[in-house]
């Protein structure tokens, strides 16, 4: 019987090794962490979120400059398929109000543990806390274990090995410099899905008494370094440092790629991106007789909480007390990022095995017979089932590959 290494247990780990033990082989499963699937079940407490019910070619807008690399392997596993394979494996799934695909139980740990015991009895075989260390002079792949060190042989290899974030969980890029001493091309990991400084940082006072706190509905508008205009609606969180959640993780490729550029980046926030600017200068420059500016603000334009404290904090206090140049400043307040937060805090990372190191099947050309699948590749995606797919696409193909390149060489030798 042919034999493969998994060389991690993530998403796109499990479904190579789900592809190549149904084709026959006896496959082994490494994880450096004490259990697999750590980062897929961390990622999934808040809700699992599993793929997107919106179109293909919407679907594989959101994977950006990446898209045409991409596209092969969502075509050979399409949301809808995947959607399919979970119902398989025992999970039901629902779409909810924004599109996105949720399991019914919304949590990742019944899907891991159906999926973990398929595994067990197809006759996969796991191996935890065994960290990979490359490669021998005889091609055994390299393992420190518990006992010290440990040499296995394997017919094919396929790398699921994570990108850089959350490194506690396992994705730590310590494969980075093992491939590249193999002439392998890996473009730098970066933060991908982050937070971001804000120039100066905030005053003791608001990060004291708002940090963690939400900006609800807000909008967002910035121009790349190529002049692109980016404008989002959503919700932001004032951090230590400051600005994080699902708005500034949407737009967090050009945001990053803007600050690598120039240094820094300029963004707006409409704090009513609900009224026009000419509404808010009505609301504002009422008359407040004996109220204070706080209830003037709350009642008039629904500025309260943390919006009210951005605007005490940016704003000086003769704009504050311009009514005009209040309003214009709620529709559009200026904030200058300067960092991307580090990689080790980003939900996920982009840069990776570059494609053009693979072939179709994802097969590394200067290492035949060793694929690679996952967040490792040189790719990026926003948060809302994105990155799952690509990372379940990925291993499907990469599995398939690597069950190909197992037949062929088999029947070659025998």
């Amino acid at each position: 019987m042919p034999t493969a290494a998994v060389i991690g247990g993530g998403p796109a780990g499990l479904m190579a090794a789900e592809v190549l033990v149904q084709g026959g082989v006896q496959v082994d499963l490494y994880d450096a962490m004490p259990s697999v699937g750590r980062k897929f079940l961390l990622a999934g407490v808040g809700g699992m979120n599993i793929t997107h019910s919106e179109s293909f070619d919407a679907f594989l807008s959101r994977y950006g400059a990446q898209a045409d690399s991409i596209r092969p392997l969502l075509e050979a596993f399409p949301p809808d398929a995947l959607r399919e394979w979970i119902h398989r494996v025992g999970v039901e799934t629902f779409v909810g109000s924004s599109g996105r695909v949720f399991p019914k139980e919304m949590k990742a740990a019944p899907l891991l543990r159906a999926w973990l015991h398929r595994h067990r009895e197809a006759g996969v075989r796991f191996h935890v806390r065994h960290r990979w260390l490359g490669w021998a002079d005889d091609g055994a792949l390299r393992f420190a274990i518990p006992q010290g060190e440990l040499s296995i042989q394997a017919d094919a290899v396929v790398l699921a090995l994570g990108g850089g974030s959350w490194a506690k969980l396992g994705s730590d890029g310590a494969w980075v410099p093992l491939l590249a001493q193999r002439g392998v091309e890996v473009a730098p990991l970066l933060p991908s899905n982050c937070g971001f400084d804000v120039a100066g940082g905030w005053s003791e006072h608001l990060r004291s008494r708002f940090a963690g706190q939400p900006l609800k509905t807000v909008a967002l508008r910035f121009s790349d370094a190529a002049g692109r205009v980016h404008q989002r609606k959503g919700e932001l969180m004032l951090s230590d440092t400051g600005v994080e959640g699902s708005l500034v993780y949407a737009v967090s490729a050009p945001l990053r790629d803007t600050i690598a550029g120039q240094g820094s980046v300029k963004v707006e926030l409409d704090l009513a991106p609900d009224k026009t600017l000419e509404r808010v200068i009505a609301e504002v420059t009422h008359p407040r007789g004996a109220r204070s500016l706080s209830s003037h603000l709350q009642s008039r334009a629904g500025i309260k909480g943390t919006k009210m404290a951005l605007l005490r904090e940016i704003l000086s206090a003769e704009q504050l007390n311009d009514s005009v140049k209040l309003a214009h400043a709620i529709k559009s307040l200026p904030l200058t990022l300067s960092a991307p937060r580090p990689l080790d805090e980003a939900i996920s990372s982009a840069g990776g095995v570059r494609f053009e190191a693979l072939d179709d099947t994802l097969m590394l050309h200067t290492l035949p017979g060793v694929f690679c699948a996952g967040e490792m590749l040189d790719w990026e995606a926003p948060t809302g089932g994105y990155l799952m797919t690509a990372c379940l696409a990925s291993g499907r193909v990469a599995g398939q590959g690597a069950l190909n390149y197992l037949r062929t060489h088999h029947a070659a030798t025998d």
